[in-house]
């Protein structure tokens, strides 16, 4: 029997298309029977942000990160040619055109694939983010458990 080949992705982009990148590989990958991690970091946990608002004790400086900060996949702008805002919906109406899958749905695919969805826990520290504030049934943990996973893959990717 072959052992079970590996991908990890980091994700610390948090621009829609490279986040969409991202989730296209990811679950191309678990489709080809590999084992999957995306690890969130920075700007790409915005990502497994919930769209609504929670209320949460925070600091000053947390709560400007989370003012400033998309608050869900669907939200977040792209990378080249945002024009105020205007790129982004310009993508999302070219993906429509072509039933393209939008980030949301890439998300909810790769959870179905079970693909292992990490949240950076220093980073989450360092922007002032709280589990309640992310999407439901994803993992925890630090960069030690990313190298780990990192160690035993076949591909690792930084997007």
């Amino acid at each position: 029997m072959t052992e079970k080949k590996r991908t990890t992705i980091v994700l610390f982009s948090g621009d829609y298309d490279k986040v969409m990148a991202a989730y296209i590989i990811a679950n191309g990958a678990a489709a080809y029977d590999h084992e999957v991690t995306i690890f969130h970091t920075f700007w790409g946990l915005n990502a497994l942000r919930k769209d609504e608002n929670i209320e949460v004790p925070k600091s000053f400086m947390e709560k400007m990160f989370g003012k400033m900060m998309p608050r869900g996949a669907d939200k977040m702008g792209i990378s080249k040619m945002n024009f105020a805002g205007f790129g982004p919906k310009m993508i999302k109406d070219v993906m429509k055109k072509h039933n393209a899958l939008t980030v949301p749905q890439l998300i909810e695919m790769a959870q179905e694939q079970e693909i292992k969805l990490v949240a950076c826990t220093m980073t989450m520290d360092l922007l002032g983010l709280n589990q309640v504030e992310l999407l439901d049934d994803i993992e925890y943990a630090g960069v030690a458990a990313y190298l780990a996973d990192a160690q035993e893959g076949n591909v690792n990717l930084f997007i």
